[in-house]
């Protein structure tokens, strides 16, 4: 599959050249740029997706449907089959809204050339389209003499062998060009991995070359079918018919297959389809659109992140929802959600461990049952109060209470608490604070910050993002000890406006704003609190990604509390 517009990831609006104005440049017969309407990829939050209740059937068309793409505008679906060795194309009255889908008459067989054809890639303008096929374990390339018009495709006589080439991969099913067509992507069935190549010429296959780069998606899947990368190259996506669940990838250097790892975020659609075959995403990431064997259908999905809201913490409520940690931690000091809310993490003074709980419903508390993973900190520390991941899970950092130091560790599948180890990077913030407590940093990882047990915050930053041995003094601090002087746990919300903190001198959740975002010298109380009436130590504090569920954890009864906000 490809992606929906060329330099998708780049706004540009149509440019004044003299007394002319440009919509496209081309280099020969090439399009290069071409202005776009300013639409920006939004990573999917796959965590909170939801099926529309929207399909189309294709069934009188094809009975065992491999692959599907969208055209840019997102009025023109294509779905290559197994069964009639087609590609068929689809109209959309409303651009993405599959309610409005019908069959357009337009076919175009690729049986001459593809035994099998399980992949499907279009060019990014629409004048050229790529089959995987398993039965030859080949790339076929056609051009279309209409863009986005299957029925003037033909073969250009051009092709490119997977089992003939090093490394000898068979059965390719998902597909997918870099936008500038520089780079292929290829899943390899038999060897549940992503493959990277190189294209010498942009856009024609037979110019192709392994780049030496291999992914294993096995862990999460081993029949990995669907693939389609993020217009930004920093995500990719996978749809495996062992578990029915779209996985997601992140790559820290974009279009750089070696820099990939599982970010922890997935979404099952075995309610709607057992046996997934295609995965495509709208151009902003915000819907989503799969099709299988199982039903011959597509079937839509709503993936737009959740926006964050402030918690409104004047009219907070306790869900009478809980979960007891206690025959793990005792003291408990730090809580912790992944991005999507299905693992749950504890740390304690007691038993020098990290905990890692599994939530069968997403931020639901009383679904947590603890998945006998654990990793002691003994090794760097005897006091361990807090703990912090980075947005993608790669990262996690401890806090010592005895040492005053922060350790960060680096965990080799995300969220995994299982792949932990040292990262051999520490900081010290004796200079700061003798008895730390808190600690938070915000999403990019160019701040960090340290709470002291008489309710001063201190804020550092790192030259280095998420390296926190790169960590140094702001010479800035705010001190909440008016409102708590005991302050152990804090948040900061998404943008760095609002701070949350909470102590066990009045066991209450304190609200301030910052006029600048995660600026603490422009912190000021809001006069907003919320009492906590569960535990009489409230330690640490979390929220769900959309800001509209608060969890305390306590020391008094070793226990998770859930409150709506």
């Amino acid at each position: 599959m490809t992606q929906n517009a060329f330099l998708a990831s780049t706004a540009f609006s149509n440019i004044a050249v003299g007394s002319a104005t440009v919509s496209a440049v081309y280099f020969g017969s090439t399009k290069i740029w071409e202005a776009s309407s300013g639409v920006t990829w939004t990573n999917p939050d796959l965590a909170n997706a939801s099926y529309d209740s929207v399909s189309l059937s294709i069934s009188s068309e094809e009975t065992f449907p491999t692959d599907l793409v969208v055209s840019s505008d997102g009025t023109k679906f294509y779905v290559l089959g197994a069964a009639g060795y087609t590609i068929d194309q689809y109209s959309l009255t409303t651009a993405w809204d599959l309610s409005t889908g019908s069959y357009a008459n337009k076919t175009f067989s690729v049986q001459s050339q593809a035994s099998s054809p399980n992949g499907l890639s279009f060019k990014s303008d629409g004048t050229k389209v790529y089959v995987a096929d398993t039965g030859n374990d080949a790339i076929y390339q056609y051009a279309l003499s209409t863009a986005w018009d299957i029925s003037t495709a033909f073969y250009e006589n051009k092709s490119f062998n997977l089992s003939s080439s090093s490394p000898n991969i068979s059965n390719p099913y998902g597909i997918q060009f870099k936008p500038d067509g520089s780079k292929m992507y290829v899943i390899g069935h038999s060897t549940d991995a992503v493959y990277q190549y190189s294209l010498s010429t942009s856009w024609d296959v037979s110019t192709t070359s392994y780049d030496g780069v291999t992914f294993a998606t096995k862990p999460q899947d081993g029949g990995p079918h669907a693939l389609f990368f993020a217009p930004t190259g920093t995500k990719f996506y996978v749809l495996g018919i062992v578990n029915d669940k779209v996985f997601e990838y992140s790559l820290t250097t974009a279009w750089d297959l070696s820099s990939s790892s599982y970010s922890g975020n997935s979404f099952s659609i075995s309610s709607q389809e057992n046996n997934g075959k295609g995965l495509f995403f709208k151009d902003d990431g915000s819907k989503m659109y799969a099709v299988g064997w199982q039903n011959d259908t597509i079937y839509q999905y709503s993936t737009a992140a959740a926006a964050w809201t402030n918690p409104d913490l004047s009219s907070a409520s306790y869900d009478s929802v809980s979960f007891s940690v206690s025959s793990q931690l005792s003291i408990p000091d730090g809580l912790e959600f992944n991005s999507d809310g299905t693992k749950m993490y504890g740390i304690g003074q007691v038993g020098d461990k990290v905990f890692e709980y599994d939530l069968s419903t997403a931020w639901d508390v009383s679904t947590a049952s603890y998945n006998s993973v654990s990793f002691s900190t003994t090794s760097q520390m005897s006091a361990p109060v807090m703990l912090r991941f980075n947005p993608d899970g790669t990262k996690l950092y401890i806090m010592d209470q005895v040492s005053d130091d922060v350790f960060q560790y680096s965990l080799s599948t995300a969220f995994d608490v299982s792949t932990l180890s040292y990262a051999s990077k520490s900081f010290s913030a004796t200079t700061q604070t003798t008895n730390p407590l808190g600690m938070d940093l915000n999403d990019d990882g160019t701040k960090f910050y340290i709470a002291h047990s008489g309710g001063e915050i201190f804020q550092y930053s790192l030259s280095t993002a998420y390296d926190i041995s790169t960590a140094s003094y702001d010479s800035v601090s705010f001190n909440s000890g008016t409102q708590d002087s005991n302050v152990r746990g804090f948040r900061f919300n998404p943008d760095g406006t609002r701070l949350f903190t909470v102590g066990n001198t009045n066991d209450k959740v304190f609200q301030y704003s910052l006029s600048t975002g995660f600026d603490l010298s422009t912190a000021s109380y809001d006069s907003v609190s919320f009492s906590i009436t569960q535990d009489g130590s409230p330690a640490d504090v979390a929220f769900k990604s959309d800001g509209s569920k608060m969890y305390l954890i306590g020391f008094d009864n070793d226990t998770v509390y859930q409150f709506s906000t």
